[in-house]
């Protein structure tokens, strides 16, 4: 190998050297990661429910920070668990109310993985939602650090509902699909909106008695649509025997003249 080529592969090994550096400063850190080990999607509302996320990968940021949480649920109390990498349980803090702050993750304590459970009641439901449906936060969870930065780790909602919305919200869903099985008709579609918007405003009462209506006036329509199509189907029928039945007396009295143009 010549010399100007030697130099070009130093230069070359220099460059690639410096860029791999450049790569490794600005690669994000490995996130914090977080596993809903036991999480409700729905609750009723003044039930008790309970939500458990566990938290791994503690380091790729920083080797100590804070761990704080925000709910929506009414009367709670946090557990959080640290435990090390044999899973043994190192220690276990609890709070009340539905934020809490200053549960300290140190890489130097041991802790490899840290369970926060959140219990307590369903939150009133503030304005009811058909679509998408009401929620509320049921757990998030935030990394700080001291001087005031923060990352968010993990938020998730629930949906929560009353004995007669869940009641409003079936006869709903049952209308919807009644509407869509039969192909959508106008007159059941509008009569389903205004079933939502019964819901909407928390006139469950109004808004069965329309879901019901709606499902109704798309049984009548698929009813109408088979009976149509029947009828069509019929009248088809008809067509074609008539085009077999011409076509045979025709045949038959070209069979007729030919036999007499014989005699």
């Amino acid at each position: 190998m010549t010399r100007t080529n030697l130099s070009r592969c130093s230069e070359l090994t220099a460059v690639l050297a410096v860029l791999a550096l450049l790569v490794a400063a600005v690669a994000p850190a490995a996130a914090v990661s977080v596993e809903q080990t036991d999480v409700p999607e729905t609750g009723e509302v003044d039930s008790q429910v309970t939500a458990t996320v566990t938290l791994t990968e503690l380091y790729g940021t920083y080797e100590t920070w804070q761990l704080a949480g925000q709910t929506g649920l009414q009367n709670v109390t946090w557990t959080v668990t640290f435990v090390n990498q044999a899973g043994n349980q190192i220690r276990q803090e609890s709070y009340d109310g539905q934020n809490f702050t200053g549960a300290t993750v140190d890489i130097d304590e041991g802790t490899a993985e840290v369970r926060v459970r959140v219990t307590g009641t369903v939150p009133a439901i503030e304005e009811y939602s058909y679509d998408p449906q009401q929620s509320f936060t049921l757990l998030a969870l935030d990394q700080t650090r001291e001087g005031g930065t923060s990352t968010d780790l993990a938020s998730v909602s629930a949906t929560h509902y009353t004995a007669d919305s869940r009641e409003a919200r079936q006869a709903l869903q049952s209308a919807s699909a009644a509407i869509d099985a039969a192909g959508n008709p106008a007159e059941a579609r509008e009569t389903f909106q205004s079933a939502v918007s019964a819901y909407n405003a928390g006139n469950f009462d109004n808004a069965i008695r329309l879901a019901n209506n709606a499902e109704e006036e798309a049984a009548q329509a698929q009813s109408s649509q088979q009976r149509t199509q029947l009828i069509l189907y019929g009248v088809g029928a008809l067509v074609v025997l008539g085009v077999l039945g011409g076509g045979a007396v025709l045949f038959l009295r070209s069979r007729g003249d030919g036999y007499d143009k014989l005699g």
